[in-house]
């Protein structure tokens, strides 16, 4: 695919999907949404995805004249996000390959939830997230109104929501929206970093982990145990499981391949 909005490369492993609007500073629009998909759907020989953005920002939300190019601004955005972005954010949280965020700037709106659906998310210490919704008179979306409450509980998600405030680098730490902040010269090669240390792992094993943690999230307790069971199961019979033990019983390093 000819891909206008974004760039797509593997290295390493490391299926790396780049936002190239740097002078929009990376709003989204549905043809983006749906490259990103495409990219997202053609990681078949890397092991982990790193998704960034190109310039000053990582995403700072919808690209609003994109949604309200064809005169309903209800119909525009309502079609933007059942077609396009929903789809977008679900192949992220759903993808079974671990996927990390690289967020520098902005990470509003849809961008944010890009980030909450990502695995990992390293920010520098410029960073910020932002629902801005409320400023202009929307509701959040994307997923933000399930996730938010889950990583942050009720009233911290409402607080962010309904003030519409910034959360900067070290109060999303401190939060759990982000998994680590660093200064910007640091940013880029620590997030390729991690994610050439998920590549490097079990693929399998870790793309069950992601399956089992975002099924408890609306699961019972026994339900998830039986949920892992069923994924051990599955887990035991890959190579990497074998490679796995044999390297434990062996009080050697493990030298997965992803199968």
């Amino acid at each position: 695919m000819n891909y206008q909005s974004i760039r797509f490369d593997i290295t390493r492993d490391v299926a790396t999907i780049t936002l190239n609007r740097p002078e929009k500073l990376n709003a989204l629009t549905p043809d983006m949404a749906d490259e990103m998909r495409h990219a997202l759907s053609s990681c078949e020989d890397a092991r982990a995805i790193l998704i960034r953005g190109e310039g000053r920002a990582f995403c700072s939300g919808a690209d609003l004249s994109a949604i309200m190019a064809n005169g309903d601004p209800g119909e525009g955005a309502y079609e933007a996000l059942a077609k396009h972005y929903n789809p977008l954010v679900l192949d992220i949280a759903q993808h079974a390959l671990p996927v990390v965020a690289e967020v520098k700037g902005p990470a509003a709106g849809i961008g944010f939830s890009i980030a909450l659906a990502s695995d990992f998310c390293i920010i520098e210490e410029a960073a910020y997230f932002l629902q801005a919704f409320v400023n202009i008179g929307l509701v959040p979306d994307g997923g933000a109104s399930w996730m938010l409450p889950r990583l942050v509980g009720k009233s911290r998600a409402t607080e962010m929501m309904m003030l519409g405030e910034k959360i900067h680098c070290r109060q999303a730490i401190e939060l759990g929206l982000a998994h680590r902040c660093v200064p910007e010269p640091m940013l880029v090669n620590e997030a390729f970093a991690l994610a050439q240390r998920l590549a490097a792992g079990p693929t399998r094993a870790l793309g069950m982990m992601k399956a089992n943690l975002f099924a408890a999230l609306d699961h019972s307790y026994s339900a998830t145990m039986a949920l892992e069971a069923e994924a051990q199961r599955e887990a035991a019979t890959t190579e990497d499981a074998k490679e796995g033990i044999a390297a434990f019983l062996g009080k050697r390093k493990a030298a997965f391949k992803g199968h």
